[in-house]
């Protein structure tokens, strides 16, 4: 039976709109922003939101000595220290064991020392003179100094990519974020090798399609 000319608009429409998914997944393809394959300098920070809990004061701290000992055996990406620009800031918070506790916020535990080891035995010294900028804005999240909360988090470590180089980095969006039971523990510390995989993912060249 032929087709009436009238019903070609209509099949050719049907037919486009079936294509469009298989078209939008061919052209799928996993990438981050160009400024993160460009970086070469990183500031690790704890996040702000974050509280160490009373029984163990230092949690976050160890925790970003980890990953600072992990980006350093990667070596793609500099240190620096708070204070210095950076290309890309990244924020760490550590999950709670339980679903309430009691944290210390605001105060100096999380502040960075003047010295940091690297994960080959490499000493890296550095410092600031005066007050670094601020990393979010205090007018929005006013800083009262230290203070005892009970923290209702997350259970699992976080581990969140900024921009850097901008006016309170942490007020933005995270461009990467990774989020898992233990993922800043020593020695694995797969948030960095999840990081570095992502990284990896998006510079591979686009593989031609066939014929």
């Amino acid at each position: 039976m032929p087709v009436r000319l009238t019903s070609l608009p209509l099949l050719a429409l049907l037919l486009a709109s079936l294509a469009i998914p298989a078209s939008a997944k061919d052209k799928k393809k996993f990438s981050l922003p160009e400024y993160i394959l460009r970086a070469t300098t990183v500031l690790v920070v704890v996040s702000p939101d974050a509280g160490e809990p009373i029984d163990h004061p230092m949690t976050n701290a160890t925790s970003r000595e980890n990953v600072e000992k992990a980006l350093m055996q990667w070596g793609r990406l500099r240190l620096v220290m708070e204070g210095e620009e950076s290309d890309l800031v990244i924020a760490i918070r550590t999950g709670n064991s339980r679903a309430v506790q009691p944290t210390v916020k605001g105060g100096p535990i999380d502040q960075r020392p003047g010295t940091a080891q690297g994960g080959n035995g490499d000493i890296r010294i550095g410092g600031h003179q005066g007050q670094p900028p601020p990393l979010t804005d205090p007018t929005i999240s006013p800083q009262n100094g230290p203070r005892i909360d009970n923290q209702i988090g997350p259970s699992e470590d976080s581990f969140e990519v900024y921009r850097g180089g901008i006016d309170h980095p942490l007020d933005s969006s995270p461009v990467w974020r990774y989020t898992a039971k233990d993922c800043l523990q020593a020695p694995s510390v797969t948030a960095v090798e999840e990081f570095r995989k992502a990284v990896a993912k998006a510079e591979q060249p686009a593989v031609p399609k066939k014929p």
